[in-house]
């Protein structure tokens, strides 16, 4: 029989892959309360027949900018069903870069027996406008990656679109939102950028470690058995994604270490099963030690050079260290509780990794600390100019 099978479906740790998935819309958006109002604040006055919004949303990759629009789109359908019909498109431009694409795939949305060859893009639209007006609903377009379309074809489309109801009687036909990973309002020509107007822009920054680390809660209590990730993995997890701020990269992380851990055949996430991946490059950067208090500094050198000779360091040699390396720089050394709060930051970013295991005698259980994703004689030649060129206090 086929045994390797058998680990598929065993769900030791993992119940539901879906919330894993980067399409995967959860009820609340983890640390975009703020941003989701001011997209409301951009449609207020929606309820009405006449009415048509405009939004421009814009912030780095995995900073939440697609499940935000798609998050409103969900919401404000169900909270108008009783007021207007809102029918949501979510069309992304880098899969569809060409005008006669977008509107092709708008205009199948509305009625897949459209025909994809034979019209204009002036007479797809006008067929676009007559069925929302025919059937009474209202479209609310976003056009994600915008920028792909945009840098190929410029702002004709969006000129078009804006002007649907121009010269008709009824007007109210289609809403627009705009997303885009860079600014492009430079891309615009004046008419364009007058109707989207200056206020109509929202711009999200990079997560920060504490919503990231909230993002792999949530992800966590909806994909995995209670208990299963332990809490120092998902803060390892959030440590590593810090870098960029990147969600996608958080989700990623956390996906990869379930499977290691099931591969394992074990029954819970612990922080050895946490390790970068491809997409996070070459590595952590030497000036990423930028970030650390001078302690942590002192800290990461006494374990870069030790590690740079060997594999591994127990936690009670590199207290030792520390404390020759605060002698070194004419510092008190900070107790134990301390140090070891250095060693799960240093951990946490993903300079270190520490793993319990049996002593070598077998007389207990020590504290193993082995280079993460550093080049420990690299950072150690940073450290030492940043420890020499700094007043430490």
């Amino acid at each position: 029989m086929a045994g390797y099978l058998d680990r598929i479906g065993a769900g030791k740790i993992l119940v539901d892959s879906e919330p894993l998935s980067f399409d995967w819309l959860p009820n609340e958006l983890v640390g975009r309360d703020d941003a989701l109002g001011e997209i409301a604040s951009m449609f207020m006055g929606i309820e009405s027949p006449n009415f048509s919004g405009r939004a421009i949303v814009i912030g780095p990759v995995g900073s939440g900018k697609t499940a935000i629009v798609r998050r409103f789109s969900d919401d404000l359908t169900k909270h108008l069903v009783d007021t207007r019909r809102i029918l949501p498109v979510h069309i992304n431009c880098r899969n569809h870069p060409t005008t006669s694409q977008v509107l092709q795939r708008i205009a199948q949305h509305l009625d897949h027996r459209h025909p994809e060859r034979g019209f204009s893009p002036g007479e797809i639209i006008q067929s676009i406008r007559r069925n929302l007006q025919n059937s009474g609903r209202h479209m609310l377009l976003v056009l994600d990656e915008v920028s792909v379309l945009l840098q190929r074809e410029g702002d004709n489309l969006l000129y078009q679109l804006l002007r649907i109801d121009e010269g008709r009687e009824e007007t109210g036909t289609l809403s627009l939102i705009l997303v885009s990973q860079e600014p492009m309002v430079h891309l615009f020509e004046a008419a364009v950028k007058s109707r989207f107007g200056q206020s109509n822009r929202i711009k999200l920054n990079p997560y920060k470690e504490e919503g990231l680390r909230a993002i792999v809660e949530q992800r966590t209590s909806a994909a995995c058995r209670k208990g299963s990730v332990r809490d120092d993995a998902k803060s390892r997890i959030a440590g590593f994604a810090a870098e960029t701020g990147d969600a996608r990269l958080a989700i990623e992380l956390l996906e990869s270490a379930i499977r290691r851990a099931e591969k394992k055949g074990e029954n819970e996430v612990s922080p050895e099963h946490v390790e970068p991946s491809s997409t996070r490059g070459a590595g952590i950067e030497p000036d990423m030690v930028d970030s650390l208090n001078n302690h942590q500094k002192m800290c990461l050198l006494a374990l870069c050079r030790r590690l740079r000779r060997e594999e591994s360091v127990t936690s009670g040699d590199a207290e030792r260290l520390y404390h020759v390396v605060c002698e070194e720089f004419e510092q008190e050394s900070r107790g134990h509780t301390s140090f070891w709060g250095y060693i799960k930051r240093l951990e946490e970013i993903g300079f270190i990794l520490a793993e319990t295991s049996n002593t070598p005698k077998g007389r207990g259980r020590t504290t193993l600390i082995r280079a993460a994703n550093i080049l420990p004689a690299t950072v150690e030649k940073r450290l030492e100019k940043d420890l020499n060129r700094t007043s430490i206090v």
